[in-house]
């Protein structure tokens, strides 16, 4: 059995119980067993890992993989963070470096690429392609990072269906110093989206956390007390209207996951054009079949600027939109005439 139940994060404990069919057998095959009965699905060697940490107990006592159980023991497993793997360098990863010196690149990150290895994506990576570059390693151990060597030199990161710029640190005192400057929110971010409907000119600063029903969503509609709200601020700017849509600017103060989606999906009520997270299908016909055409959501970080953290130069790219996206302006203006 389980007495607690949910979603399963790192740290979250289970009780569990050996049935009679499980008993005489050795430890590590029957808490897989029972975590996937649970509704966890866990790969043995990660219940060994956390047994060699004390994470898994019987009978408030630790167990190891080979010891066999007996029916009616009682069970308490913590659950382990995932585990840590090396990025790989892979030169197959295609993108453009805008920039480089030697302390940090600037790159124009195209659709579709997932900035760092996690789970689902241990390859084919923004990360694996820096890597095959030359000029990275893997990272130290950072206590207050676990699973840092899997992302060297990220600093902050774009959807993988968001287009644009990026900058990626060389070295840790580059990467302390632009972190600095992202909490210091002292870097310029501007983006370029595509919106259904018409979008207005607004400024918003709202709450901004997980939904409550879906680990995979973001909300600005949470109150200021629930555990792991942040506030996140949103500059947005038409910039040219379409029938039925509108290209606008958006500047960020803030930098949440998510956060231009979330605002103009549940502030403005105009989601990104083929935002399949925050939006639904679009209204008319020709919209639907521009949305489908592009297959991901309309948006790309077109500006980034900040003081260069080791020269102290000032610094300022802009990137335009990739093809995808400027077909489907070209489309949506000739909607229009």
């Amino acid at each position: 059995m389980v007495t607690d139940g949910g979603a399963a994060t790192p740290g979250q404990v289970l009780e569990l119980v050996v049935p009679s069919e499980h008993a005489r057998t050795r430890a590590d095959r029957v808490v897989v067993e029972l975590l996937g009965k649970a509704g966890h699905t866990t790969a043995r060697a990660d219940v060994q890992r956390w047994m060699r940490s004390a994470l898994i107990q019987v009978d408030g006592q630790p167990v190891q993989p080979k010891t066999t159980l007996r029916a009616g023991m009682r069970v308490t497993v913590t659950l382990g963070t995932p585990p840590l793997t090396e990025a790989e360098p892979d030169p197959s990863v295609v993108f453009d470096v805008v920039f480089e010196d030697a302390h940090l690149l600037v790159v124009d990150k195209p659709p579709g690429l997932v900035v760092h290895p996690a789970r689902g994506h241990r390859s084919g990576t923004l990360v694996n392609g820096l890597l095959a570059r030359g000029g990275f390693a893997i990272a130290s151990a950072d206590p207050r990072d676990p699973e840092g060597h899997l992302r060297p030199g990220i600093v902050h990161r774009l959807d993988k269906d968001t287009s644009g710029l990026m900058v990626i640190a060389k070295d840790a005192p580059t990467r302390e110093g632009l972190k600095a400057l992202l909490s210091r929110h002292d870097v310029e971010r501007s983006y370029l989206a595509i919106t259904v409907g018409e979008t207005t000119r607004a400024s918003y600063d709202t709450t901004h956390g997980r939904h409550r029903r879906s680990r995979l969503r973001f909300t600005s509609k949470l109150p200021d007390n629930r555990p792991g709200v942040r506030r996140a601020r949103t500059q947005v700017e038409p910039l040219r209207r379409f029938a039925g849509a509108t290209l606008v600017g958006c500047t960020l103060d803030t930098g949440r996951t998510h956060q231009i989606r979330v605002h103009l999906a549940e502030q403005a009520r105009t989601p990104i054009l083929a935002d399949s997270l925050y939006g639904a299908p679009p209204p008319t016909e020709p919209l639907r079949r521009i949305a489908d055409t592009l297959g991901r959501q309309a948006l790309h970080a077109e500006v980034l600027g900040f003081v260069h953290p080791i020269s102290g130069k000032a610094m300022r790219w802009q990137q335009p939109v990739p093809a995808d996206m400027q077909q489907a302006l070209d489309e949506l203006t000739k909607l229009a005439t």
